[in-house]
């Protein structure tokens, strides 16, 4: 069937939606909520036989949904209704929630349902239930909808009773630091998290915050910031803390938190007795992943039969110049550890998204270069890179249990093998920020993993790939189900028992011939000054596209057009295939 996405943007689930359905021999276009003519005008071209709505912030007008059957996908179970559904779940602590695919009529969130998924909730941020439980649940409730709609037979029913719920406001997530509980101040952020955030005061100061994590050791007084430790504070609750990993200050964008306040930071005391010294002076430092108390902390390792696991969990993938630096030693530290197989494993919900793109826009804004600061970026995650493709007496191996994009991807397939969790989301090409070129040593690792002719149509089609995509296409090496801990335990099972093989001495041997092989062919510094190269001319050269698609994407701002390589029927000769 010719399926209209409309959609407010191309976010998680509405790329995950269009390469299922892709998959399955639809044909997609896509096309951004901007204005009723604008969608009109998108429906008079494709001609749809169904529109589907994964990600909407207003009503789909009467002229579309009167005349066209539209599916709306409510973050929320059967029978519940409102803009902050999800948020009001997370706050409240509901043990179960849903996704339901309704028909859109007058009355929003009231139509007939087509189908509908639950799943249990976690305590977790917004972001996380979204990018996880919501878009596994919406996934199979739209297949589930469209088998439906293309049967022919099938009659969707009204629900029973409607709970409708109000917008949720910021006298709703409060926070009252002298008499909520470090559950009740998690659960308030939690629901807020990715947006809107929290509005609250840090220093005595306005600002609205995210990216909390529980503490259960440091105390004080409540309502204090108590310590800090690399882009998180510690503000203490009546019966415990909570991590404050990043904050947005009146005017300004998202940032890390002891960025958005770096002065006042600098005087709070830094909490590294919370974490078990490796006996390096590099500020590097060892952690078991399953600690005793819950703290916070965005890099961590951990041993297990002869194999190290080295998590980071780097808030909505974005990598600084700092944190790739402290990246790299943690990596350079655990190669030298006794380990025959090395595991990057990222956090739970991105592997790495690759530069940090707020971190460099707020370089602009505080009176320096976001030029300059974009080149420090991009040189860090190649020393990175090169610090994965460099390690001769281990197999390394690039779990990716969350979405990656960008550089994140080609991190990843530095490694030796990239092991993908079936439901993340790979975005391997950069030239959607603005026509980036890229570095991170891709035009190595991809053409050497796919060949030239398959890399450039990766490169320049710029859409995601599931893990079955991505092992088809052989840029991964194997796709393993479950959820992140069924995942994290297979990814165990399987490195150990790759670290125990036979033949793991002739595995090594050949992996190293290779390389040198490779490097005799043509030397990785050779890649690498011809990525920058063209790198340098995206940051300093006379076309803005970067700075202006990067100033953006950072601030939100609202689409004022489809790109066209989403908007198939806006092509030039665009037709509607014969019936």
């Amino acid at each position: 069937m010719r399926i209209l996405l409309l959609t407010h943007a191309y976010n998680s689930l509405t790329q995950r939606l269009w390469a299922e359905l892709t998959s399955r021999g639809h044909d997609i276009s896509i096309e951004f909520d901007i204005a009723d003519s604008v969608a009109e005008e998108a429906v008079a071209l494709f001609k749809p036989q169904l529109i589907v709505a994964p990600y909407l912030r207003r009503a789909i007008p009467e002229s579309i949904w009167s005349k066209h059957l539209c599916l709306i996908v409510h973050p929320g179970p059967v029978g519940d209704g409102g803009p902050s559904a999800l948020d009001w779940a997370i706050q409240k602590g509901v043990a179960e929630w849903g996704v339901t695919v309704l028909q859109a009529e007058a009355e929003m969130d009231a139509g007939p349902v087509w189908a509908s998924v639950n799943f249990p909730m976690r305590a977790v941020k917004k972001s996380s239930i979204y990018r996880n439980e919501v878009t596994e649940a919406a996934s199979a409730a739209v297949l589930l909808a469209v088998e439906r709609f293309e049967s022919g037979d099938f009659t969707p029913q009204r629900p029973e009773k409607l709970h409708w719920q109000p917008l949720m406001k910021q006298a709703d997530r409060a926070i009252d630091w002298h008499t909520d509980t470090t559950a009740t101040v998690l659960a308030k952020i939690n629901a807020a998290d990715g947006f809107p955030g929290v509005a609250d005061t840090l220093f005595g100061q306005p600002c609205h915050v995210f990216d909390a994590c529980a503490e259960s050791e440091l105390k004080g007084v409540p309502g204090e910031i108590i310590a800090r430790r690399e882009t998180a504070l510690l503000r203490a609750t009546i019966d415990g803390a909570v991590w404050i990993g990043h904050v947005k200050r009146p005017g300004g964008i998202k940032l890390p938190a002891t960025l958005a306040f770096a002065v006042e930071a600098s005087t709070v005391s830094p909490a590294s007795a919370l974490c078990v010294p490796a006996g390096t002076s590099d500020g590097w430092w060892r952690v078991k992943y399953d600690t005793p108390y819950e703290t916070w902390q965005d890099i961590a390792y951990e041993e297990a039969e002869r194999v190290g696991y080295l998590y980071f969990d780097f808030y909505n993938g974005a990598m600084s110049t700092t944190q790739c630096q402290r990246l790299q030693a943690a990596l350079a530290w655990a190669k030298a550890r006794p380990v025959r197989v090395l595991v990057l494993m990222g956090g739970r919900d991105f592997w790495s998204n690759g530069i940090h793109l707020n971190v460099i826009e707020q370089a602009s804004l505080s009176g320096g270069s976001a030029a300059d600061e974009s080149w420090h970026n991009i040189n860090a995650m190649d020393d990175l890179t090169r610090e994965l493709i460099d390690s001769p007496y281990q197999l390394t191996i690039a779990a990716v249990s969350g979405n990656a994009g960008a550089g994140g991807c080609f991190l990843a397939r530095a490694a030796d093998g990239v092991w993908v969790r079936d439901g993340a989301i790979l975005n391997p090409h950069y030239k959607n920020m603005g026509n980036l070129y890229g570095s991170e040593y891709w035009s190595y690792l991809l053409p050497r993993r796919v060949g030239h002719e398959k890399a450039a149509a990766i490169m320049r089609d710029r859409q995601p790939m599931t893990a079955a995509r991505a092992l088809a296409s052989v840029f991964s090496d194997a796709t393993l189900g479950g959820d992140a801990e069924a995942f994290r335990s297979d990814v165990m099972r399987r490195a150990s028992a790759l670290a125990h093989d036979v033949n793991f001495a002739m595995t090594l041997i050949s992996k190293r011939a290779a390389r040198a092989e490779d490097e005799e062919d043509k030397p990785l510094a050779a890649y690498r000054a011809e990525e920058l190269a063209m790198m340098q001319r995206n940051f300093y050269g006379f076309d803005p596209s970067y700075h202006v698609a990067r100033h953006h994407f950072v601030q939100k701002s609202l689409a004022s057009w489809t790109p066209r390589h989403l908007a198939r029927h806006r092509d030039l000769g665009w037709k509607v295939p014969e019936e």
